[in-house]
């Protein structure tokens, strides 16, 4: 649908300043978007998404059932970078703070021991060294039920060498920063000034402004032949044939915008979200009547019903796992195809891989 400015809403903290009248003259049919005017100035390298209402998940039946039941949503106007946060503008984050990330740090085996099965003894000192899980493409074909035959824990794996020691990100300052874990985006956002998207605002500012779209372009994968997006191409997880110009992470900017001008909201890498993942939230979420306006995702990750076909199963029942979305190079029409709007997985937030970003956003009127 038409991106639209939402109704005047007193009681919210993003609410708006009353319609500028304007002389029925001049610009008549006009008159309803200055609604906005009192909007803080658009930030350098950020879009304005004018929020609105929309569908949010999907029941169609080639999707995962964590993305169902499609229910109604609400977002107030916010900002959203156009493209995912590269490798240069992490290292000015760095260099300002000297911030650490997770994968440079020692495992804490007492964190660690929350997130697997009780009984599970501690691993040797070289597990727990620093370090992070790097993707590694295979011999030949593997069973797609074990994602332990190409992902693989890395000492020495960060976001400095993203695929373990002797790898660098010299020459790819432009590429989306990655080996990153979701307290490590959070941490860069509060330094920008910006926050991480919710779930619903990323997900709305996916369709582009358009409603019903199988992906951020449209519901064609490949219109006319052309790639919209770095995915995996040939066959996932040993052969990739490079028809999409990339094998790993492509330049922020590579393929075309989405209607809200915004970049690699399908593919290239998962972007993190600010909400804690859980498969039942939007059945839970329905149960309310009603629309739901600016949600922020469950409180806690307990008390999740467990859901068959869930894409992202918690390995303790639990386990906090955050939002991701978006998919990255390593998604494929018939292995995933996690690169349309709706799709959705969870990840722990302690945990940076070689496929997993972020993009920051920003609340566009100033807080109440």
């Amino acid at each position: 649908m038409p991106a639209r400015l939402p109704p005047v809403d007193t009681n919210h903290r993003h609410a708006m300043l009353p319609v500028v009248k304007c002389h029925p003259l001049i610009l008549p049919l006009a008159c309803f978007l200055l609604v906005a005017c009192k909007l803080t100035p658009t930030p350098s390298g950020m879009v304005l998404i004018p929020g609105g209402e929309f569908t949010m998940g999907s029941d169609a039946p080639d999707t995962y059932p964590n993305e169902r039941p499609a229910h109604r949503v609400k977002v107030a106007p916010f900002f959203m970078d156009t493209h995912d946060v590269t490798n240069a503008d992490f290292a000015k984050f760095v260099k300002a703070t000297g911030y650490v990330t997770i994968a440079e740090r020692p495992v804490d085996w007492e964190e660690m021991k929350t997130q697997v099965p009780p009984g599970t003894p501690k691993p040797p000192a070289d597990v727990l060294a620093p370090g992070s899980l790097v993707f590694r493409q295979t011999k030949g074909p593997v069973d797609l039920r074990d994602m332990s035959a190409w992902w693989h824990w890395t000492n020495g794996a960060s976001w400095l060498h993203p695929d373990g020691p002797g790898s660098t990100i010299a020459g790819k300052e432009n590429h989306p920063v990655v080996q990153i874990a979701w307290k490590d985006a959070k941490a860069y956002a509060v330094w920008a000034g910006k926050r991480l998207p919710t779930e619903a605002e990323w997900e709305f500012a996916a369709a582009g402004g358009k409603s019903g779209n199988r992906y951020p372009w449209g519901n064609e994968e490949r219109p006319a032949g052309k790639f919209m997006l770095n995915r995996w191409t040939g066959h996932f997880p040993d052969l990739n044939d490079e028809l999409d110009r990339f094998a790993g992470t492509s330049p922020v900017g590579s393929f075309p915008a989405n209607g809200y001008g915004l970049y690699d909201m399908g593919g290239n890498v998962w972007n993190w979200c600010s909400d804690i993942y859980r498969a039942d939230t939007f059945a839970e979420r329905t149960t309310s009547q009603g629309v739901c306006c600016d949600p922020s995702g469950p409180k806690s990750p307990l008390g999740e019903k467990m859901m068959p076909g869930d894409p992202s199963p918690p390995d303790v029942p639990g386990i906090e796992r955050r939002v991701i979305k978006g998919g990255s190079f390593l998604c494929h029409p018939d292995y995933c195809e996690s690169y349309r709007i709706t799709a959705r997985r969870g990840s722990p937030p302690d945990t940076g891989t070689s496929h997993v970003g972020f993009r920051c956003a920003k609340d566009a009127a100033p807080a109440k």
